[in-house]
């Protein structure tokens, strides 16, 4: 099991890193489009069809990686004070009734709308460009597959956490910059303050 929890957090956290890089995509086609509108007077009519498609293509993209991480939003005021035990018998339930049933709602509403809109070649209609979309609606099956792996390996972390009262962490691979200075100060040698 704990094989298959950390297979499935690093193809998660592969997919994540690897569509995270859309932001400087984002940023520089939004910063582009606001040069060319407001300096030049010449709008594009392609750009924010792009930056949605890229928005959510990483939205999307990401959020196997948040639920391996645990980023996702949690109403968690009584669920913090439990017993790893119980937390692993409550999140096992909730993932079976809630969870897998809309990620395969997902998948499979996404490959009906992913095969159609690839079978005309769809394009948005939001803008003269035509800009096509039909390769975005596949991102909705991509991202719905990596959600169930995660899901199958929060599964297992559950089964570990009611068999063991003890979670399995995903490796800490991003901090939060606060988090990485205090950690560095603290880390730091004591300078000798009697001089």
């Amino acid at each position: 099991m704990i094989g298959f929890i950390r297979f499935a957090d690093a193809l998660s956290a592969w997919f994540g890193k690897a569509f995270a890089w859309l932001i400087i995509l984002m940023a520089v086609g939004t910063g582009y489009e606001v040069v060319v509108r407001y300096i030049f007077n010449s709008p594009t009519a392609w750009a924010l069809d792009v930056s949605f498609i890229m928005y959510g293509t990483l939205f999307m993209m990401g959020g196997a990686y948040t639920l391996s991480r645990g980023g996702h939003v949690r109403g968690d005021f009584l669920y913090r004070l439990w017993q790893p035990r119980t937390q692993g018998k409550v999140d096992l339930v909730l993932y079976i009734l809630f969870f897998f049933p809309g990620v395969l709602a997902l998948v499979l509403a996404g490959w009906k709308y992913a095969s159609r809109s690839w079978g005309y070649g769809e394009v948005s209609v939001n803008s003269p460009a035509g800009v096509p979309i039909y390769q975005f609606k596949t991102v909705i099956v991509a991202a719905g597959l990596l959600l169930f792996i995660q899901g199958l390996a929060q599964v297992c972390r559950c089964l570990i956490a009611i068999r063991t009262n003890e979670w399995i962490e995903a490796d800490e691979d991003v901090m939060e910059t606060e988090d990485l200075l205090m950690k560095k100060q603290a880390d730091a040698p004591q300078k000798d303050q009697t001089a």
